[in-house]
């Protein structure tokens, strides 16, 4: 019984962004809803910070998935309706920035300070095997044969 409830609460808990854009919003033409949606998909929600706009519930998510949906109804392409809300708001607005400029130092610090980690995990392995000849005494190869014969 408490199993059922559980499930039903995480499930309902986890399609709750679904019902982030409202039956009001969305436009008659599904094409053009199709672009709209493709396009809250893209765009973070400045008010949350780590979600899109098609899966906040905030007021100004919901506000700008109207204003999506005003400028597809306008005639902008997707790649205008960005640059528009980029303008106003900064590169933060959009869910993956865009590779040029200084973002370019961002995409390629993490990956290059992950090789370097990686090359000195490596030199320093190296640099720590002992030397593959060790010289014994006369009595410590006695006992090394002593004990390996046992």
């Amino acid at each position: 019984m408490i199993r059922r409830a559980f499930s039903i609460l995480m499930l309902l808990f986890f399609t709750l962004p679904a019902f982030a854009v409202e039956p009001e919003e969305m436009l008659a033409d599904p094409l053009l809803e199709t672009r709209a949606q493709s396009l809250d998909e893209v765009i973070r929600c400045v008010q949350c910070q780590s979600e899109n706009i098609a899966s906040s519930n905030a007021d100004w998510a919901k506000d700008a998935r109207l204003m999506v949906r005003q400028l597809l109804l306008d005639g902008r392409g997707d790649q205008e309706i960005m640059q528009f809300f980029v303008e106003r708001y900064g590169e933060r607005v959009l869910m993956t920035p865009q590779l040029n400029g200084s973002n370019l130092i961002l995409w390629i610090a993490g990956p290059l300070m992950l090789l370097l980690s990686l090359g000195g995990i490596f030199l320093y392995s190296r640099k720590s095997k002992p030397s593959g000849s060790v010289n014994l005494s006369a009595a410590e190869e006695a006992r090394l044969k002593e004990l390996l014969d046992e």
